[in-house]
């Protein structure tokens, strides 16, 4: 268990040392929410450029919930994870709709909103309301494990469970403020008990009652199951010009990048015969085929390696086919495409 005097240390040490982030300490609920669902997956360097891009473009829940889908998904690429998107703009809506357009100050009310679990519940009401909810991510995972010696698979939903329960006992005492002791939790997570190479003991305020660092166990702790290996699709890539036009297609409004705009693709590995072949299938006359650069892209479960054909065609300036249209150069910069075709799309920004 957490000792009241390792929280009040902790939380001396955080609001001594805490970085300047934009969301921090605005006490405005939209910026912690919008910062949390973009932390997800997403390191807070790579963050920041998009949160102030996309706080720029939509600076209120109402904005977002009134946003255009490709407007939004177009503010969202390069984020990736593209359902967090999609929530976010239903969760606005929620709000909008039953709450006036701001957050419930409660716990239950919280967790029922779109694309909001427990740790996003969690930040934004001891954040915002300081109310005395437990918020732990992988951060304060490792932090907890390391301090208290948990043993236990961290990827085990009820280790979780374990250690929200302790940031819980915490936090009901009142001798700590919410709002400080949960981001003093994730602060030192992200800057010393770090999850990649060696932990900065002797800069951290714990370290000291910390039993890993103390039992030189840091090495040991926290344990983490192995992930199932990825399953590999190979795909083949299609990029079908009209001149300086491009074939794009919107994907399906459900699954994977849903809603998002592709080169035409097929999901089989193809050589230059049947990549022709699948082009005459559409009803478009090919001129030429050449090999563009091979590619791969890792979601959480699969990875996609792409082999890819450039395919001019004869004008197709009458071709109509389900969710398929040509672009220029210019509209395509404006689409949003999924990273997973970036090396694709720089190929092109490069050239032409």
């Amino acid at each position: 268990m957490i000792s009241d005097a390792q929280a009040e240390h902790l939380c001396a040490w955080y609001e001594k040392n805490k970085r300047s982030l934009p969301w921090r300490d605005t006490g405005n609920p939209y910026d912690v929410w919008l910062s949390e669902i973009m932390l997800q997956q997403t390191r807070i360097e790579a963050v920041k450029r998009y949160y102030a891009r996309f706080q720029n473009e939509l600076p209120s829940i109402a904005d977002v919930a009134s946003c255009d889908d490709d407007r939004l998904m177009r503010l969202w690429e390069g984020l990736g994870y593209y359902s967090r998107a999609r929530n976010l703009k239903k969760c606005a809506a929620v709000l909008m709709n039953e709450y006036d357009g701001s957050f419930p100050a409660d716990e239950a009310k919280l967790k029922k909103l779109p694309g909001i679990g427990p740790y996003t519940a969690g930040a934004i009401g001891s954040i915002c309301f300081d109310l005395a909810l437990p918020a732990v991510d992988g951060n304060v995972m490792r932090v907890l494990s390391r301090v208290l010696a948990v043993r236990e698979d961290i990827r085990n939903p009820e280790t979780k469970k374990a250690i929200e329960e302790i940031v819980r006992t915490v936090l009901a005492k009142g001798i700590v403020r919410p709002s400080v002791f949960n981001q003093a939790l994730m602060e030192l997570g992200e800057v010393i008990c770090v999850p990649n190479g060696e932990p900065v003991c002797e800069m951290c305020p714990l370290k000291d009652s910390c039993i890993a660092h103390c039992e030189n166990l840091t090495g040991e702790i926290p344990y983490r199951s192995k992930l199932k290996e990825r399953r590999i699709e190979q795909r083949t890539i299609l990029v079908i010009r009209d001149g300086q036009r491009f074939l794009m297609n919107k994907r399906p409004d459900t699954g994977l990048l849903a809603s998002l705009y592709e080169f035409y693709g097929i999901d089989r590995k193809l050589n230059e015969h049947e990549a022709l072949s699948e082009v005459r299938k559409l009803g478009l006359s090919p001129l030429h085929i050449s090999h563009l650069p091979d590619s791969k892209h890792i979601f959480t479960h699969k990875e996609w390696h792409m082999k890819a054909y450039e395919i001019m065609v004869e004008d197709a300036s009458d071709f109509a086919k389900d969710s398929m249209f040509l672009v220029t150069k210019k509209e395509l910069a404006s689409l949003a495409v999924p990273s997973a075709f970036k090396a694709y799309i720089d190929w092109y920004s490069l050239r032409d």
